[in-house]
């Protein structure tokens, strides 16, 4: 073999110790891109995972609770589940719908303990309280929005046989699920009562500043948890219950959000939640989450574009609230009544978000709604 053969098949030795280095090199970072990418996508599955929440512990299936209450199937498939009082609905003069608010249910009604008896047989009062879907026995419903609620309320009344008008009265935010049985069902209204109602802070209409000055008002931690469900309502969820931050004061049930007189009658009547366990029997996400992703998305439309829906003066629309609401700011709200001329707006001083538990405050609002005193 010829020397030039042995030249170009005999490497050097300092450049053969170089290509093995170079190999190296190359295998260790290709074993390095892979555990980066192995803990990136790993990091990327734990965080979907943290943010889907549990699937629903519909009531009736193996892994719910046990159907208790009387319910109405929906045309959709879903069950709404109700509870009644007063006159028979037969034989009432007044029916009214009751829409209860966040993190509450039907049981939690203030017709039963806060509506006397005596009012009830004289005006011939019929009332039902119903568990928003998601709450309590009501199946949830994946495509809940304002408009779905006030159809529901609409295919309660009728499964029920109300009759062509019916009244609806709403408290905190089943009062801003009033606003949408304004807009989509106003013929079957015979009258309205939205007490401390809940406000859409991105409700197109309303003024930034004022909006900005009511905003501020509220907890950091309350800021932060509608600004999630109105921006990013996919974290809603894993926001509320991560433990990095504080999550929303009313989910957490801190006693600062209560005003003065809130937390009077809480003293006095010895409870703050006393159906918790009941409320949120489905799961936190079916009734809390969705109902704050419902409540503070971008609406389809905005209360102050609504116009008189009694304008023959064949009902009513009363507004009421406390002026010391620590919950919903009283300027937003009584910026909206002075928009919207055909309310009847009442405002009550010292009073907190609590109104209808206030002794004799729930006999004042239905007189007001049903015969005008």
């Amino acid at each position: 073999m010829s020397s030039e053969g042995t030249d170009r098949t005999n490497m050097p030795a300092p450049s053969a110790q170089s290509h093995t280095r170079n190999t190296q090199g190359v295998s260790s970072f290709d074993f390095l891109k892979t555990i980066l990418l192995v803990l990136f996508v790993g990091a990327l599955a734990w965080a979907y995972q943290s943010i889907q929440p549990p699937p629903p512990k519909t009531v009736g299936s193996p892994d719910g609770a046990a159907v208790t209450a009387p319910r109405i199937k929906l045309r959709d498939g879903r069950h709404l589940a109700y509870k009644e009082h007063g006159i028979h609905r037969d034989e009432a003069k007044f029916k009214i719908i009751f829409i209860h608010g966040f993190d509450s249910s039907m049981l939690d009604s203030p017709f039963p303990f806060f509506l006397s008896p005596a009012l009830v047989d004289e005006l011939r009062i019929y009332t039902v309280s119903f568990d928003r879907p998601g709450y309590g026995e009501s199946d949830p419903d994946p495509n809940r929005s304002p408009r779905s609620i006030a159809l529901d309320v609409q295919e309660l009344a009728d499964g029920l046989g109300l009759g062509p008008n019916f009244y609806v009265f709403g408290l905190s935010m089943g009062g801003e699920i009033s606003w949408a049985c304004l807009k989509y069902i106003p013929h079957r209204l015979a009258g309205a009562a939205l007490v401390a109602p809940a406000i859409n802070y991105w409700w197109r209409n309303l003024p930034g500043d004022i909006t900005r000055e009511a905003f501020s008002l509220m907890y950091p931690a309350d800021q932060w948890s509608l600004r999630v469900a109105h921006y990013a309502p996919w974290l809603t969820y894993w926001w509320n219950t991560q433990k990095w931050f504080p999550i929303s004061n009313v989910i957490a049930g801190n006693p600062i959000i209560f005003s003065r007189q809130d937390m009077e009658v809480l003293s006095k009547l010895g409870f703050v939640s006393p159906n918790r366990g009941y409320t949120r029997q489905q799961g936190e996400y079916e009734s809390l989450h969705r109902d704050l992703n419902v409540g503070f998305s971008g609406w389809e439309f905005d209360p102050l574009d609504l116009k008189d829906p009694f304008p023959n003066k064949n009902g009513s629309v009363h507004l009421w609230h406390g002026d010391e609401d620590r919950f919903v700011p009283v300027k937003l709200q009584s910026y909206i009544a002075s928009r919207l001329p055909w309310i009847s707006y009442h405002e009550i001083s010292g009073s907190g978000h609590l109104l209808p538990l206030v002794e004799g405050m729930t006999d004042k609002i239905i007189k007001s709604l049903l015969v005008g005193e």
